[in-house]
């Protein structure tokens, strides 16, 4: 359960050359047309592949990593796309950075339809072994950024009494794991997260969902001994590890019309991990 790493410093980048102009050939079957989505953890991995895959459904992105070569490089791919994109590097835990990039996003987009709160960090060992550096990091990055993110955005998105807002937890934070005592518990305290805002902005028309992913092929998954994957695979029931896009298709589910009537759940993408 690897999500991507949000970084230290603040630089916001616009798209001057698409900057106000409707993308061309909205046919359909663009679910997220003309609407804007933030994605923090975009850089790589699970974020990268929802932020592709929501401006494949329209969607103009809000591409947020821990650097700016990550964020520009995924904003030019979703430019490809024919799609408006913004490319931010933020500390997701700083709540000053947060809100500067939060005002910088809604003077220049107009508004957020869909934040992805994906960034998150690792920092594994064992409980009698942590420092208190690795469990802040964690908690920092992985629950404290989702906060603060949720509420920069939170009083524009009450003011449309519309918006979906969408956290990646992770299957760790359902059934805990050794040495991650740090992960789960900012992955549980998510869905906890989750669950509550979804009670708090309801009645506005704003939904809040949580995804848990099981084993997905990333970069750290790739670099498992050959043993450790053959003993992970054997914990899931469709005998593979998933991928990015099995992620962003769940994202795309929530975001997008089908998910209308869909709060407060967690949707677990594990392959049968967890039951």
């Amino acid at each position: 359960m690897v999500l991507s790493m949000e970084g230290m410093g603040l630089s916001l980048t616009p798209d001057l050359t698409g900057e106000g102009l409707v993308p061309p050939n909205r046919g359909p079957m663009s679910q997220l047309a003309q609407q804007i989505a933030v994605v923090t953890g975009a850089g790589r991995g699970i974020g990268r592949a929802i932020a592709l895959r929501f401006a494949g459904a329209g969607a103009d992105v809000v591409c947020v990593s821990r650097t700016v070569e990550n964020s520009e490089k995924l904003a030019g791919e979703v430019r490809a796309l024919g799609q408006r994109a913004w490319a931010l590097a933020v500390d997701v835990s700083d709540a000053g950075q947060v809100s500067a990039a939060a005002e910088k996003i809604l003077s220049e987009a107009g508004r957020v339809d869909i934040l992805v709160n994906n960034a998150g960090v690792t920092r594994d060992g064992l409980l009698m072994r942590m420092s208190e550096a690795d469990w802040d990091a964690v908690l920092n990055t992985n629950l404290r950024g989702a906060f603060v993110f949720t509420k920069a955005f939170t009083r524009s998105l009450l003011k449309q009494r519309s918006g979906r807002i969408i956290n990646i937890a992770s299957v760790i934070g359902l059934m805990g794991n050794a040495g991650q005592c740090n992960y789960a518990a900012s992955k549980a305290g998510l869905i906890g997260f989750t669950k509550s805002v979804a009670r708090e902005l309801g009645s506005r028309g704003i939904t809040c969902n949580a995804i848990a992913p099981g084993f997905i092929e990333t970069d750290m998954t790739s670099a498992l001994a050959e043993e450790q994957r053959a003993a992970l695979l054997k914990q899931i029931p469709l005998g593979g590890f998933g991928r990015g896009e099995d992620i962003a298709e769940a994202a795309l589910y929530l975001a997008g019309p089908g998910g209308r009537y869909v709060t407060g759940q967690v949707l677990v993408v594990d392959g049968g991990m967890v039951m």
